[in-house]
């Protein structure tokens, strides 16, 4: 009886030593999940915050192809052109 006692003393630590590395592991498993939660919220917050600059860039894209006053109005504004005739000023900050 006295081996008997030690045997299922060995498993019961056994089992006990297995049960709290399946825990740790889990809790590992856990936080590394969590992790990975986070890092998808943050893309798919980059992702759609692209996607709306996207969207705004075709829409000037389109504009561009289609509307010549906004072609004007974007050559002056961007490479400082000027219409024959134009008054240029230039200030100083």
């Amino acid at each position: 009886m006295n081996s008997r006692r030690v045997i299922t003393g060995v498993y019961v630590v056994l089992l006990t030593v297995l049960g709290l590395g399946a825990g740790a592991l889990f809790l590992d498993a856990r936080a590394e999940y969590n992790q990975l939660k986070q890092v998808e919220a943050a893309s798919r917050r980059r992702l759609a915050e692209t996607e709306t600059r996207l969207r705004e860039q075709e829409r000037i894209l389109q504009r561009l192809r289609t509307d010549p006053g906004f072609v004007d109005k974007v050559i002056r504004q961007k490479l400082h052109y000027a219409h024959p005739g134009d008054v240029i000023f230039h200030f100083e900050n």
